[in-house]
């Protein structure tokens, strides 16, 4: 029987990002494209992508991605000059640039993207407004993650 290739990687997280989780209150969600380039394709269908430590910059009226580091892979052309780390331009629409730029401006939030993943044959990017956490509210989620832990294993054993 023959594979469909490309039906493989459609819908498919490529990264995600969970320390934002744990350092901002996420609040607003909103989804954009990316511009890229081919070998940084081949290399994001390869999984050799980061988003660990990014963030997003409004200048101009565009926003940036910036702190994603998208590997090279060894099989790239000699002629291409690849930089891993190089501020990707988000594709938005106005009424979200405008709403991210308000937001960031007049009520000091962060732009932060949280996941990377394929939609059809695209590659988009999951942004949200966020709140920078104290090391209280820190704790405070690190103390009810563990009574929930701690709730589903009575659970499992009482059954």
């Amino acid at each position: 029987m023959k594979q469909n290739k490309a039906n493989k990687n459609t819908g498919g997280t490529i990264a995600l990002n969970k320390k934002a989780r744990h350092e901002f209150h996420l609040e607003d969600k909103f989804e954009a494209g990316m511009e890229l380039q081919g070998w940084e394709i081949k290399s994001i269908r390869d999984g050799k992508v980061n988003i660990t430590d990014n963030y997003v910059i409004i200048q101009n009226g565009e926003a940036y991605l910036v702190g994603c580091r998208i590997t090279p892979l060894q099989q790239a052309s000699t002629h291409v000059i690849c930089a891993p780390e190089r501020a990707r331009k988000l594709l938005l629409s106005r009424r979200e640039l405008d709403r991210l730029m308000g937001a960031r401006d007049r009520q000091g939030y962060s732009i932060v993207a949280t996941a990377m993943y394929w939609k059809k044959c695209w590659v988009k990017l999951e942004i949200y407004l966020a709140k920078g956490k104290d090391t209280k509210d820190k704790r405070d989620t690190l103390k009810d993650r563990d009574w929930q832990r701690q709730k589903e294993r009575v659970m499992k054993h009482s059954v």
